[in-house]
Formats: C-alpha cells, sequence, structure tokens
C-alpha cells in the first residue's frame, strides 16, 4: 500500500524519492540549515513533503546544475527557501536574476544585448582556439 503525498518519509524513503544516498541527506543537513528533519526516539529521522521538495532542489543544483555547496547556500540567503523549491521540478526552467526582474535562461539568450556579447565571447574563443592549434602543430 502507497503512502499519501502528505505523510512523512524515513530517511531511505526520502534518499530513494530524492536520488541521493541516506549518507549524503545526513551530510547535507549539516551544511545546509534549512534541510531539518524531524528527529523521533533514538534519533530517526523523518521527513515532511516540503523537506523531500527542498532537498530534491539541492540535489538538482548541485548535481544537474553544477552548483557548490555555498552556491545553494547564496541562492538561499538572497532569493529565500520558497525560490528553492521551485528546483525541485526537473521540468522547471531555471531563471537567472538580473537585477529588478528574473528572466529565464532561454530570454536571456535572445536578448541583443546578451547575443553581442555572446559572439563577441565566441569570437575571443575561436581566435583563442586559433593561437593554441597553432602552437600545438609546431
Amino acid at each position: 500500500m502507497a503512502k499519501s503525498p502528505k505523510a512523512f518519509r524515513t530517511i531511505s524513503e526520502a534518499a530513494d524519492e530524492v536520488g541521493a544516498p541516506q549518507h549524503v541527506l545526513r551530510f547535507w543537513e549539516t551544511k545546509f540549515d534549512f534541510v531539518v528533519p524531524v528527529k523521533r526516539a533514538g534519533g530517526r529521522r523523518f521527513y515532511r513533503p516540503d523537506d523531500v521538495m527542498v532537498l530534491k532542489a539541492v540535489r538538482r543544483l548541485l548535481h544537474d546544475e553544477g552548483l557548490t555547496i555555498r552556491g545553494v547556500q547564496r541562492l538561499v540567503q538572497d532569493q529565500g527557501l520558497a525560490r528553492l523549491t521551485a528546483y525541485a521540478d526537473p521540468a522547471a526552467t531555471l531563471e537567472i536574476d538580473s537585477g529588478d526582474r528574473a528572466e529565464t535562461a532561454s530570454e536571456a539568450a535572445v536578448t541583443p544585448a546578451a547575443s553581442t556579447r555572446l559572439e563577441a565571447v565566441l569570437s575571443d574563443l575561436e581566435g583563442a582556439r586559433a593561437r593554441l592549434e597553432a602552437v600545438l602543430r609546431r
């Protein structure tokens, strides 16, 4: 019989749902002060549905998006825990904070200013590649 979506999860159930080993969840508790499962007698951990959602977001940011632990800490500090939980859904588009408004990565890529900057960077990279290839041919 399956658990209710609102039921608490044991650490093994949470680890399976998040896609990270149990010891990693325990480690994240030491690094992220917002990861606080309920502890019952004997130190057994129980994760609320919201805890599991936060852990999924942390896993995605660390493992899929390549953020560091400090990067996730800063994200929560700057944008809040509610914003972090938006990253739990793999279908969600990650957003770039550009000052007064957040824009999706796809929106940022199509603006004329971003396009000009990317073209300049691409040109620099192509030049560096040509110089490197010339050195390697010697």
